[in-house]
């Protein structure tokens, strides 16, 4: 099989999956075995490209020219495989999940729920092997469109007219902002393809650059740079392995993941952030952080709170990114993937909280670790690495975003994750605390122990992940030390 057949493969399995599941929607077994069947193809697929991405090939696949310059075409590249790995990887401990959640919660439409998982997925696969800023735009499109039905799934008022805010503000800001950006790129420099050091210098310079940039940022809605961040916490309505969709596996990670390599193989980090008006990024960055932390700490709700700092460590990432130094961008690339695995956990654990025992607020969690044991150390694994604490994935990436702020010098960035970490410990440990060495102060509406195992599975291996990833890191690091060895 060609690299190009398989690219071309990566993207459609889901959507044939899907097909399929959809098919056997009569029958859950089957349905569900499709799911798992179709997850574990698509990680075979994707990260069967590893091998030659370490030997510095990059695989190429071409689909359609639409007219000189714009095509929808594919390129496997580091940053973008890294993005594939963790969804492709993350979508099979979800899909067992999801099938201990919708069969423990008794939940509707579960054929509709995969389906649309499906499209989300190969939307993903797509946003990370895009090879210019149009696939891309087409791609992060569909990525909306497929998880607005997830996200409305329970179909009460309440939940539609969250659903409606997160679709308005995500096609708002993409299509009033991210769309013109790139039809202004596209004109001034007549292509749109990714290429290592940017295609803007020469073509233009000063506070058009800057506008430029914050048209993008903000654009790119997904990645919740404040003030465009409210969709994330509306999103909240959904079930829990759409929040996990949302917040670990594909779309605020497409966000991140769209801004770092706009900076990379757009604008070009040395040259972009060397022009007046562009200086403004890393401010609005820390800003982000700080004052979601803050919010996060204000939360009684579980999942609210994790949203909130879902929204202060995406901005870990932007920050990074434009930090100029190469660790700190390393940093970043690897905080797409600790923050991935990290918050995966914490959302699980949310969820099977939630199935076990109905608990939804921070003050019903008291002594709930000795009745969920497993959930709860898996959650307090998946807090200490979004702490940063060894040995957790979130020391190294924030470790490497560190060094960047320390070989630039950059006292503010210091201070914000100084500043953030602590906050993070206090909107943290209190729940770690309240769950093990308080009495409970809540009746249970049932007697109950763990969630139903595939649950229990599903956030026990995550937990592992970010163990794991504290120690064996060398892939990961191995392929972003390519992009700074002037590897395309």
């Amino acid at each position: 099989m060609s690299q190009s057949t398989q690219i071309l493969l990566a993207l459609f399995v889901p959507l044939i999956g899907g097909v399929l599941l959809t098919i056997a929607g009569r029958w859950p077994n089957i349905r569900e075995t499709i799911t798992l069947t179709t997850a574990g193809i698509l990680m075979l697929l994707v990260w069967s490209f590893l091998p030659a991405l370490l030997a510095g090939e990059r695989p190429e696949a071409h689909l359609t020219t639409l007219m000189p310059g714009l095509s929808i075409a594919f390129k496997i590249e580091p940053l973008g495989m890294l993005f594939a790995c963790l969804a492709s990887l993350l979508w099979i401990v979800n899909s067992v999940y999801s099938i201990g959640y919708m069969r423990g919660n008794h939940e509707k439409h579960q054929t509709r729920f995969y389906a649309c998982f499906t499209i989300a997925l190969s939307a993903a696969i797509g946003i990370a092997f895009a090879e210019n800023l149009f696939t891309l735009f087409v791609f992060y499109e569909v990525l909306t469109l497929s998880t607005y039905p997830l996200v409305a799934h329970k179909g009460d008022p309440q939940t539609i007219q969250q659903a409606r805010v997160y679709m308005g503000i995500l096609l708002a800001t993409s299509i009033g902002l991210l769309l013109p950006a790139i039809i202004f790129t596209y004109s001034v420099a007549g292509t749109l393809s990714f290429t290592p050091g940017g295609i803007l210098e020469g073509h233009l310079a000063g506070p058009a650059l800057g506008l430029l940039l914050l048209m993008f940022v903000l654009g790119v809605g997904k990645a919740a740079v404040m003030p465009v961040h409210r969709w994330l916490p509306a999103a909240m309505v959904a079930p829990t392995p759409v929040s996990a969709l949302l917040h670990a596996v594909a779309v605020v990670k497409a966000g991140v993941f769209t801004v770092t390599k706009l900076i990379l193989y757009i604008f070009g980090p040395d040259y972009v952030f060397s022009q007046a008006g562009t200086d403004w990024l890393i401010p609005a960055a820390c800003f982000t952080i700080v004052a979601a932390s803050v919010v996060a700490l204000r939360q009684t709700s579980l999942k609210r709170m994790l949203a909130y700092s879902t929204v202060a460590q995406l901005s870990y990432v932007v920050m990074a990114a434009a930090l100029l130094a190469p660790i700190s961008q390393v940093g970043a690339a690897l905080h797409i993937l600790a923050h991935g695995v990290g918050k995966i956990t914490l959302f699980f654990a949310a969820g099977a909280i939630y199935v076990a025992s109905k608990k939804t607020e921070l003050g019903q969690l008291n002594g709930i670790g000795r009745r969920m044991p497993i959930t709860m150390v898996a959650f307090t694994i998946g807090a200490l690495s979004m702490i940063g604490i060894p040995p957790t994935a979130g020391a190294i990436s924030k470790w490497g975003i560190l060094g960047g702020a320390l070989d630039t010098h950059n006292m503010l960035v210091i201070l914000t994750l100084l500043a953030s970490t602590l906050l993070n410990c206090a909107y943290f440990l209190p729940v770690v605390f309240r769950a093990f060495l308080l009495p409970e102060n809540v009746a249970p509406k049932k007697d109950h122990g763990e969630a139903p195992w595939p649950m229990v599975l599903a956030l026990s291996t995550t937990a592992l992940f970010t163990l794991a990833f504290f120690f064996f890191n060398g892939i990961p690091i191995a392929l972003e030390m390519q992009i700074y060895r002037g590897a395309p």
